[in-house]
């Protein structure tokens, strides 16, 4: 983790209150501080690293997925909506703040993954929040709606598929 972006967490764990699971949950009102204007989508592939599937299956069962991270419980929602391949990777969609791409949740993730790619899940030049037509749009924001939809049409569910066991190592 770079030092400035060390500080703002340190910051900011100290405003935050930990929620029933565990994870950091930021005021809103602290929230421009560490969120800038590098918010965006990325398309996340990894594959579970040899001996990790229990580990994480019981990390996503106990909530402790990403315990610590101001990203708080986007880690559960991602592995919900996370596909497996056929080829064994799972893929899912993230929103990101961080100026550079998964700078805070990658050493969570890292834990339990290879991360394989991390790529734009848009274009960036249509980003509202970055071209400026609406601060803040990633919130809430539906510009990977068709993206999601097409992962959802594809391959398995990763977390059904991992409480199957039938992940690959």
């Amino acid at each position: 983790m770079d030092q400035s972006l060390a500080q703002d967490t340190n910051i900011l764990q100290a405003f935050a209150k930990r929620s029933s699971s565990g994870a950091l949950q930021l005021p809103v009102r602290f929230a421009p501080v560490y969120l800038g204007s590098d918010i965006m989508r990325y398309l996340v592939k990894a594959r579970v690293k040899p001996g990790q599937h229990l580990a994480l299956l019981r990390a996503i069962r106990e909530g402790s997925l990403g315990q610590g991270s101001i990203a708080g419980d986007e880690y559960i929602y991602d592995m919900e909506q996370a596909r497996l391949a056929e080829d064994g990777s799972a893929h899912w969609v993230e929103t990101c703040f961080c100026a550079t791409p998964l700078a805070e949740e990658r050493p969570y993730w890292e834990k339990y993954f290879e991360l394989l790619s991390v790529k734009d899940a848009h274009s960036r030049r249509d980003c509202r929040d970055l071209n400026g037509t609406e601060p803040w749009a990633c919130s809430n924001c539906d510009c990977t709606k068709k993206l999601e939809e097409r992962l959802q049409r594809h391959g398995s569910d990763f977390l059904e598929s991992l409480q199957k066991q039938k992940c690959p190592s």
